[in-house]
């Protein structure tokens, strides 16, 4: 624990320390600078123990005696300081007994009588004021009586009170004991999750090598050795080892193995009896209740109040008589009250206190002392409850001590294991090593052509730069030399040339045995270096090929690295020299070596790795970083996902929508198509000669024609209502008013307009022009079709013109009004009747196969749309699969950190055991040396004969013994 700064903390403040025995509390004048040892000697005097029998607990803290108050932030008012009694922690202690409590006895007066306390009017010959005396000594007397009952009783509540207090200084005692305990007993079970997990691997590790020895050794047998390796004594891998001492190896290390796990399981079974108590003493319950005591004190509170009104009341009356008194001695008693009326007065008085006030009063004292007899119990069981749970505490202290000390012996054990397990981990490391040697053949030799080809590039690059230069020079003086002196010129060294570029490499590597990456599978196989331990992922985020590609990619490619599909292509190699290629150097071979390093880079480190580094493989001081840095990632794909799910479900709400406004405009254009037919066969089968009498209905862009009136003036109007949009994507269509007049004889029809779904312009890959108008004849009606003959009156034909045209023009675009009128200028005698009808039955043939081809490329669309919505659906099922995938990874990385985490801990208490054990036999061996030094002196010092060497040896005994 670090000291804190002195300047922060108030010096001179107040202390309190609290005995757990008892619930007495002391207060100190103390300050941070103050050692806790000095304390100690403080309270020897208040309390009685012995500085050496005094434990000081602040929180779930020990106070050391040797450190300062400041360096655990005290004093402060925060923190609650208790004292325990060492001598009362231990087992065969016997328990408190009950504190004995002085308390101030009632005083009750005498009885009154005349003789001790005379007055004047004892001689009184008037009975009345006879009596008057005597009533003020009885009522001095109640007074008196109940004020020393009252006195008493509110001695015995304060009692109370405080006996109130230290039963709540007990019971925070007990909770700072068990907190003191959790705090130790947390400590101790993290060393003992952390040993079972090593000695559950462990156990594991060594059970595999027990039981698959045989096969290991088979491996080694079958795994021959290079041609160029085999001696007479080494044919193959097993002859690496001593074959004839790995049967005595492995039956050792199975005895070994049994008797460590047998010995694991009775200590395993000890520490969890060891945990059952401590839980049984964390679960158990105060058998005093705080609460109820403090309730029971607040009740009785209302006896002490009433006892004080009692005592007023008393005090009152006895002014009272004292007054009457007194002015019957002086003669002041007025006409209106006389001695006989003063003494019936207080008659009434003195019975209410003989009879209610005084009985009262003792039945309040009686409440109070049952009260104060219960407080008194419940102190004493408490004190029994703290003595049994420190003694119990203590053991439990004890038994944790006994389970740390055996976890440090069987650490060493494990380390022991490890050692006798040592030559059976050989022979399955063979393999793996074996294979090792022989990759790493291959990088060299890869290397090697890798440093061969790079240095013939470097060579060539400098041969074209020295070749350029020269050209460059004899270029400049060929111009120079018709200015310029060449004797000039050479003095000024202008005619030297660069020299020549050679780059010369010795031979390196030469005993290299003759292998290619081809060769490795065949030499050792993948069955003598055994399945990838669990937990090896954890080591792909480290770089494990940093090493590697710093030495095989000396010069680092314009990229950083070699990517798929891309060439190796050093940044020493010039762009424009890349078909300029040497034997030997080109980059097709450059790139090959340094594959065949990196691959052979590889399969050396597969080899290499080791199940034991499961709990190495990721470091302490970046757990917590790893762990954020998960989070945020975690949080920030789950954000992704929640976003692109909402922009799928919006992007299929728009499809929907879409497709809902094309199927209502298909339905729209077949119910025209429909409407269109209906009239056109109509107007086939009637006469063309005959008098037009009405005009079917017409239904065009959702408007509704109204049926042709015939008036009685020989005027038919056919008066269509206001155009309404289909949709609200589409254009306005419109019906043209048609009035036939009586002067004209001539009929007269609107023009359909019509536009095309916007929704459809939305649609991807459709182009579509602002209108569509259906063709001209599709629309017109035939003179022969509204010929009508005139049988009305002009008057009548103006009038119904007026009521039914105007309101029509006033429903028609002005773009319909042009139409109306060329339409009128179009219109042909009836001889042209025949030639029209086949145009108009062309050109509709014409429409519907248009419409028709219309119709199909929607539907064509439409399956697109819905193409696209199940590929957006299917790819929304990938990204949440993929999701699930990488929560699973995020806690598996947890797992892998809190398991890292904890392995590091251990290695870290190994380390600082081994230390301390080098210090002590460090120690040990300078005293053992200096002995020797001084037993060589003895005998290598001349000495007078025999007795003087005796009495040297003598002397160095001596010394030995002190």
């Amino acid at each position: 624990m670090s000291s804190i700064d002195f300047q922060e903390l108030v010096p001179g403040r107040k202390m309190f320390v609290h005995v757990a025995e008892n619930g007495h509390t002391f207060e100190l004048d103390s300050e941070a600078g103050m050692s806790v040892e000095s304390v100690l000697c403080r309270l020897e005097s208040l309390s009685g123990l012995a500085p050496d029998d005094q434990l000081l607990i602040c929180g779930a803290v020990r106070l050391d005696p040797r450190r300062l108050l400041g360096d655990y932030k005290l004093p402060d008012d925060a923190n609650d300081i208790f004292l325990f009694n060492r001598a009362r922690l231990a087992g065969d202690c016997p328990p408190p007994e009950m504190e004995q409590i002085e308390l101030p006895e009632v005083v009750v007066p005498p009885s009154p009588s005349p003789s001790h306390n005379p007055h004047p009017l004892d001689d009184a010959l008037d009975p009345a004021l006879k009596a008057l005396p005597s009533y003020e000594r009885q009522f001095k007397y109640h007074f008196q009586k109940g004020h020393a009952i009252y006195i008493a009783n509110q001695a015995r509540f304060e009692r109370c009170k405080r006996l109130l207090q230290e039963l709540k200084v007990q019971e925070r005692a007990l909770e700072t004991a068990r907190r003191n305990m959790d705090h130790t007993y947390r400590m101790i079970d993290q060393n003992y999750v952390d040993f079972m997990k090593r000695f559950s691997w462990q156990q594991k590790q060594h059970q595999d090598l027990l039981a698959n020895l045989g096969r290991d050794t088979e491996r080694l047998r079958a795994c021959k050795l290079h041609p160029a390796l085999r001696t007479e004594s080494r044919k193959c891998l097993l002859d690496f080892t001593r074959e004839d001492n790995l049967r005595k190896v492995h039956e050792a290390c199975t005895i070994s193995h049994g008797q460590f796990q047998e010995k694991v399981s009775q200590f395993k079974g000890m520490y969890m009896k060891l945990k059952h108590s401590i839980e049984d003493l964390f679960r158990a319950q105060s058998p005093v209740n705080v609460r109820h005591v403090e309730d029971m004190i607040r009740q009785h509170e209302r006896y002490l109040e009433e006892q004080a009104s009692i005592t007023q009341s008393l005090s009152k009356d006895v002014n009272t008589v004292r007054k009457l008194v007194d002015d019957c001695v002086g003669s002041q008693l007025s006409a209106s009250l006389r001695p006989h009326d003063a003494v019936s007065a207080l008659g009434p008085m003195y019975h209410v206190h003989d009879r209610n006030h005084l009985p009262r009063m003792e039945a309040c004292s009686r409440a109070l002392a049952k009260l104060f007899e219960f407080c008194q119990a419940k102190k004493h069981e408490m004190t029994i409850c703290v003595h049994t749970s420190m003694q119990k505490v203590s053991s439990l202290q004890s038994g944790i001590r006994d389970i740390r000390f055996q976890l440090s012996a069987f650490n060493e054990a494990m380390i022991h294991q490890d050692e006798i397990f040592a030559e059976l981990k050989l022979v399955r490391r063979i393999g793996p090593a074996y294979k090792t040697c022989l990759a790493e053949v291959v990088r060299r030799k890869a290397l090697m052509k890798l440093y061969m080809g790079q240095a013939g590039q470097v060579a060539e690059k400098m041969a074209r730069m020295r070749e350029t230069e020269v050209i460059r020079r004899e270029q400049l003086l060929k111009q120079l030399v018709a200015y310029i002196p060449r004797d000039i010129l050479a003095a000024m060294g202008l005619f030297d040339n660069p020299s020549q570029c050679i780059v010369n490499i010795v031979p390196f590597d030469t005993n290299l045995i003759d292998i290619d990456v081809c060769d490795l599978e065949r030499l050792a196989q993948e069955a003598l270096v055994g399945p990838l331990p669990k937990g090896d992922h954890n080591l792909q985020g480290k770089n494990s090929f940093s090493s590697s590609k710093s030495s095989y990619h000396s010069v680092p490619s314009e990229e950083g690295s070699i990517k798929a599909g891309k060439e190796y292509e050093p940044q020493m190699i010039d762009e424009g020299c890349d078909s300029d290629e040497i034997i030997g150097t080109s980059k097709m071979e450059v790139e090959n070596a340094w594959l065949k390093a990196e691959l052979a880079s590889a399969v050396a480190h597969i080899c290499t790795l080791d199940p034991e580094f499961v709990y190495d493989s990721v470091d302490e001081s970046s757990v917590e970083g790893l762990l954020q840095i998960s989070a945020q990632k975690t949080a920030e794909a789950l954000r992704f996902k929640d976003e692109y799910a909402k922009h799928l479900q919006n992007s299929l709400k728009s499809k929907q929508v879409q497709c809902l406004s094309y199927e209502k405009r298909i339905q729209e254009l077949e119910q025209r198509l429909d409407q269109y037919m209906r009239l056109r066969k109509m107007s086939d089968g009637r006469d063309s000669q005959g008098a037009i009498s009405s005009v079917p209905d017409l239904k065009v862009d959702d408007c509704k024609s109204e049926d042709s009136v015939a008036t009685g003036d020989g005027t038919v109007q056919i008066s269509p209502l206001s155009p309404e949009p289909m949709d609200e994507g589409s254009c306005a269509s419109a019906l043209c008013t048609v009035s036939l007049k009586t002067e004209h004889l001539t009929g007269q029809t609107g023009k359909f307009l019509e536009g095309v779904d916007e929704n459809m312009a939305d649609f991807p890959g459709i182009t579509l022009p602002d209108a569509m108008p259906l063709d001209t004849s599709m629309m017109e009606l035939r003179r022969e079709e509204v010929k009508v003959s005139v049988e009305a009156s002009s008057q009548n034909a103006k009038s119904s013109t007026q009521s039914d045209s105007t309101p029509a023009n006033n429903n028609v675009p002005h773009n319909l009004k042009h139409s109306l009128s060329d339409f009128d200028s179009r219109i042909g005698g009836e001889n042209n009747s025949a030639s029209d009808e086949k145009d108009d039955h062309l050109e509709l043939q014409n429409a519907l196969s248009e419409k028709t081809r219309q119709c199909a490329e929607i539907e064509t669309r439409l399956a697109a749309v819905l193409e696209d919505v199940a590929s957006l659906r299917r790819e929304l099922e990938v990204s949440l699969k993929l999701l699930d995938e990488s929560q699973m990874n995020c806690a598996h990385l947890e797992n892998c950190l809190h398991e890292a985490r904890e392995e590091s801990q251990t290695n870290l208490c190994a380390a600082d055991r081994r230390a301390t054990e080098y210090n002590a036999l460090r120690a040990s061996s300078v005293k053992l040396r200096a002995l020797l030094e001084r037993l060589r002196n003895c005998i290598v010092a001349p000495v007078a004969g025999a007795a003087g060497f005796t009495e040297s040896l003598r002397a160095l005994a001596v010394s030995l013994s002190r």
